[in-house]
């Protein structure tokens, strides 16, 4: 079992910037992959970015040059540094683990484990 502790959420104006953390319990091969997820208002929750133990990272486009993914392995740590953020930028954010599948690949599919999730609001 995975137990994701999230923190870094709160209120910013347009363009400027946040930094979410997520502490896992535990390094295992369910911790391979860690992830950023949202659910914006009214729409499905999507992947945000992902990050895989060797480093490799993926992003979505609306988020890809804005958005950074980075992670701490020796603290079981997972880092999102959002920049030039906006008002579609607003919704609840959850950190996520699971294993990597293919090898060396994050499947959105493959998370497992999800944090509590932090509000991120963007006002104009």
């Amino acid at each position: 079992q995975v137990r994701l502790a999230e923190s870094g959420g709160g209120s910013v104006q347009t363009g400027g910037s946040l930094r979410l953390s997520c502490a896992a319990s535990t390094y295992s091969a369910n911790t391979v992959c860690m992830g950023w997820f949202r659910r914006l208002p009214g729409r499905e929750r999507e992947v945000v970015a992902t990050i895989h133990s060797y480093g490799r990272t993926t992003y979505v486009d609306s988020v890809r040059g804005r958005f950074t993914i980075s992670r701490d392995n020796a603290k079981n740590t997972v880092y999102l540094q959002m920049n030039s953020l906006n008002t579609e930028d607003t919704g609840m954010y959850y950190c996520a683990a699971g294993d990597s599948y293919p090898p060396g690949y994050c499947n959105p599919l493959g998370f497992r484990y999800w944090g509590q999730g932090t509000q991120v609001t963007v006002s104009s």
